[in-house]
């Protein structure tokens, strides 16, 4: 037998098996799921805004880094990068764009999207052990954490229980249960502060952990800024998702029946942000927002929309209703924001950071 998280991890990231090791993946009308990306280029026209800000934020620093994890085909890298050139030059001229991408293929189709006058902009490292120095910038992670792998924990006569995979007799797999296979899960389990019924089944994302002690350990400084499915915590938890959120998807169609076609499908799990909040706090971070994408990108635009002249084309606001309309994107993602070494008087005062630890589930004071 082996783990979820094991299954899960040969399924999408074992090389020349897993879905995201098998080449350059089609996202979009011809693949098998739509992401923000794939709307168009405004989203990447957007978080440069928002990046533009932050750097003004900061003091304008004569040298600035945007990176990226999780950058598939480098699609949103070259849309946030021509819209720096297009609509803030100073900092195009003092940014570049850092990649952390350990395949080759999809490294090369990185390079492909920087090709000519920006190629000298990009650079590539395949992990964050290679991030040495002051390196101060913006990480953008967009739907990178519902991808990690995690464990599967079902709650059984009061005490839970890790699910497992093994061959069924007549063909194919199926699910079991047994004790932990770490105490690290065991452990995290018994500090959830709620009840829960019999049977209730939820994901344990303990790659977030090692992530962000990663991240930590490396000379990044700066904002993390996280686009992803997910909920704060009493969401996260609520008897509604006794089933937990473990998915398939496969040619636009989404199910829960994750143990089919393996290798085939992307698998993804929601990402319990208040998690990913309270791990990032005690490394002394700053959570210093937590918000609906749409809400999010529709601040940005409305910066944009201020600029003498703008006016937006038919295709423009086609991509801005996709992104923002809750009934498109703008409400099954969220954006959280993290700061690492930066000024912690400055986010603990903040109106947004405040109203993120609320959301959250937090007093609103640093827990």
């Amino acid at each position: 037998m082996l783990t979820w998280r094991e299954v899960m991890r040969i399924a999408l990231y074992e090389p020349g098996l897993g879905y995201y090791r098998q080449g350059v993946r089609r996202i979009g009308r011809g693949g098998d799921f739509y992401t923000s990306v794939s709307v168009g280029p405004l989203f990447g026209s957007l978080l440069a805004q928002h990046c533009a800000e932050s750097w003004r934020r900061w003091g304008e620093p004569g040298e600035f880094v945007l990176m990226e994890q999780g950058a598939h085909d480098g699609t949103l890298a070259k849309d946030l990068m021509i819209a720096l050139e297009r609509d803030h030059p100073r900092l195009f001229s003092c940014a570049r764009y850092l990649i952390i991408e350990p395949d080759d293929t999809l490294r090369e189709a990185q390079r492909r999207s920087f090709a000519g006058a920006m190629s000298s902009k990009l650079q590539h490292l395949r992990d964050w052990n290679e991030v040495t120095g002051g390196v101060q910038g913006v990480l953008v992670c967009n739907e990178l954490l519902d991808a990690f792998p995690v464990h599967r924990m079902v709650l059984e006569e009061g005490c839970w229980r890790e699910a497992f995979v093994r061959n069924r007799s007549t063909g194919g797999f199926e699910f079991v249960t047994a004790p932990a296979s770490i105490v690290e899960a065991e452990q995290e389990m018994g500090r959830l502060d709620r009840l829960f019924a019999d049977g209730h089944a939820t994901e344990l994302n303990l790659d977030i952990v090692t992530w962000l002690q990663d991240i930590d350990q490396s000379g990044f400084i700066g904002e993390i800024l996280i686009a992803d499915y997910g909920h704060a915590a009493p969401e996260y938890f609520s008897p509604e998702r006794r089933e937990g959120t473990l998915r398939r998807y496969h040619q636009h169609k989404s199910d829960d029946r994750v143990l089919e076609g393996l290798g085939q499908c992307d698998i993804t799990a929601h990402v319990n942000f208040t998690h990913v909040a309270q791990e990032a706090q005690s490394r002394g971070w700053q959570v210093t927002e937590f918000i609906e994408q749409g809400r999010f990108l529709t601040r940005a635009a409305a910066d944009i929309m201020k600029r003498p002249g703008f006016q937006p084309d038919a295709a423009w606001m086609r991509q801005f209703q996709t992104l923002t309309h809750p009934g498109h994107l703008g409400h099954c993602f969220q954006i959280m924001t993290l700061e690492k070494g930066m000024d912690s008087s400055v986010a603990l005062t903040n109106d947004r950071a405040l109203a993120a630890l609320r959301r959250l589930g937090f007093s609103g004071e640093k827990d």
